[in-house]
Formats: structure tokens, sequence, C-alpha cells
């Protein structure tokens, strides 16, 4: 590093440190993408001060999640990163589970210590057959006594279809924007950024919380990497999942490189420091692409939630794994809300 780059970081570090940690005023758009390019010798100061962000301004508590795809394979849409595209030729086939599968999975996630469980559904849109089917797994759920909150991703929603999903209970929507509007056409060309944002937008005036985060390393430069930050920080999400792409077969994207560990570091403590008030959780892609250097360097980093088992079409850590990870860290899992 050259004594000038090593100004530059230390300038940025200290500016952050007054304007995050002390204010708790998140980075602009220019300030991440500084931090998007602290060098390799700095990196452990750039997460530990994201850590200290994460304690100061969300507490030492992590949310722990699990996820399940009520609806398997066949989209309509071109998300070219997504095995379940029917649109290319990868190994995933159109699939439902049944409502008793739904509760096994929920029971399951319940048992882990999990506080959210999330219905996922690959599709452009919900059809009534599919609110009908969310409508019955959730009230089956309550049935059997599972203490569990419940979110969905159902893709983009009409105004309707919001209400009743209010209706139904759920707790908190999931609908990622998934890059910077700026790369968002050459990832996706069936739909639009802004018809994402719209229902983003619907989600959030009806009181549900709102998930949204997306994928890092779909052939984004480092600058939209800062937009996509800047854009998330305007949305004000209650939570935002960070994923890191796994190269699917059959995809557009299946020789694209994994993002490089430090890379994924860097983009972790940059994420914190541009919303230092919001859950921030690890999502798919954390374990291919961090590898050697662990998950814990993540959780040290500005991280608060994780979503543990696997990732839909795509396998993770066994999730008592995760939770001895945490123990070992001494970082608390969130307690369930007492308004179920």
């Amino acid at each position: 590093m050259t004594a000038a780059a090593q100004r530059t970081d230390d300038t940025l570090l200290d500016a952050a440190r007054e304007q995050v940690l002390e204010r708790g005023e998140g980075l602009r758009e220019d300030q991440v993408l500084r931090a998007l390019r602290v060098g390799d010798e700095r990196l452990p100061d750039l997460l530990a001060l994201a850590h200290a962000v994460r304690m100061r301004w969300c507490g030492p508590e992590v949310e722990v999640e699990g996820i399940v795809s009520l609806k398997t394979g066949g989209c309509p849409e071109d998300c070219h990163f997504c095995s379940q595209s029917g649109r290319f030729p990868t190994p995933v086939r159109s699939a439902w589970l049944d409502i008793p599968g739904l509760v096994e999975a929920a029971r399951q996630t319940a048992a882990t210590g999990a506080t959210e469980f999330c219905i996922v559904a690959a599709v452009r849109g919900p059809d009534a057959r599919l609110l009908s089917q969310v409508r019955d797994g959730i009230a089956a759920i309550r049935a059997a006594g599972i203490e569990i909150q419940i979110a969905c991703s159902l893709g983009m929603l009409t105004q309707a279809q919001v209400d009743e999903l209010v209706g139904m209970g759920v707790h908190r929507y999931n609908h990622n924007l998934e890059t910077a509007r700026s790369h968002f056409p050459a990832v996706v060309t069936t739909h639009t950024w802004a018809e994402r944002w719209e229902t983003l937008r619907m989600v959030r005036d009806a009181g549900m919380e709102v998930c949204c985060g997306g994928i890092i390393g779909m052939g984004e430069t480092v600058e939209q990497r800062a937009e996509f930050a800047g854009q998330l920080a305007e949305l004000d999400p209650h939570e935002v999942p960070l994923n890191f792409l796994i190269p699917q077969p059959g995809t557009p994207y299946e020789t694209y490189p994994v993002v490089a560990g430090r890379d994924a570091l860097r983009t972790v403590a940059a994420f914190r420091l541009a919303m230092p008030r919001t859950m921030l959780r690890f999502a798919g892609g954390r374990e291919l692409t961090l590898g050697d250097l662990g998950a814990e360097q993540g959780m040290l980093g500005g991280i608060n939630a994780i979503i543990v088992g696997n990732y839909l079409t795509n396998l993770g850590r066994p999730a008592q794994q995760d939770l001895n990870m945490l123990a070992e860290l001494k970082m608390p899992i969130k307690a369930l809300s007492d308004t179920l």
C-alpha cells in the first residue's frame, strides 16, 4: 500500500468513526465506495469499526431464520443468476411442497431457536392457488402450535395481495432489489427494478416489515456496489440479506467467478456502515466465498442476522454448526416476539 492510499483509508476510517459510530449516520455513496476500496492492510480496522457500529446501534443479538420453498422451479422470469427460471436449461424442476411438509419445515426451523420462518415461491407474483396454499400453510403452522414468526417471499404484488398477506398475519415480506438500479437491466429483462421498488413501497405502507437485499458478484462494478448500498439505505428496510453469487449450472452466470473472500468482507463492512441500524443478514453463498476466512469474520464485521440450513436449491452449513459459532462468539440469539 502506498502512503497516499494509506492516508485515504485513514481519512475514511476517522470520518466513519465520527459519522457512523458516534452519530449513527450512514456513509454516503461516495464514502461507501471508498470503504469498498480499503486496502488489505486496513481491512481488519474496517471490520472492527463495522462490528462496533453493529454493537452500538443494533446490540449483540443475532436473528436466526430458516427458509423453505413452497413452489420450486418453473419461474417465467429470466433472472440470470437463478436456477429456478424456466427459461434456462438448469437441473431444477418445478415442484410444490405440500402442507404437511411445510409444517414440518417450520417445526424443524423453530427447533433450532430461529424466530423467523420464510415461505418462498419461485414466481413472478402469486396467483390465487399460491395465495391459498400460503393461507392454508400459515393456518396449519399455527394450529400445530409452532411458535415462530412467518415471512413470505412471493415475488411482485398487487395492493390486494399485500392486503391479503397482512390479513394472514405475515410478519415480514422479502423482495430483493438484487443489484444497483443501473446494473439491473443486465441481470433481468422480464421486469424492471422500478416494479420491484413499487412492491416494497406497498409492503411498507401496509405495515409489514420490509426485507430487501441482493446478490454480490453478478458482474457489477465496485461503483455499482456502492450505488446499491446507497439505494438500500434510501429504502431503509428492516432487514438486508446479503447473498454472494453461487454460479448455477445452466444459467447465464454459470461461469462467473466466485467473489473473493476479502471483497465479500469489505462488502459486509461497507453495507453495515451505510446502514448502521439495519438488520444485516448473512444469506446464500457465504460458505463458498469466505472459505477458510470463515463466517466468524463476517459476524465480527457487521452482520447481526443469519439464515441457517439450506438456501432453497443450494446447500448451506448444518444449522447446529452456525448455532455453535454464535455460542462461541457469545452472540445471543434474538428472542421470539411476544406478539405473534
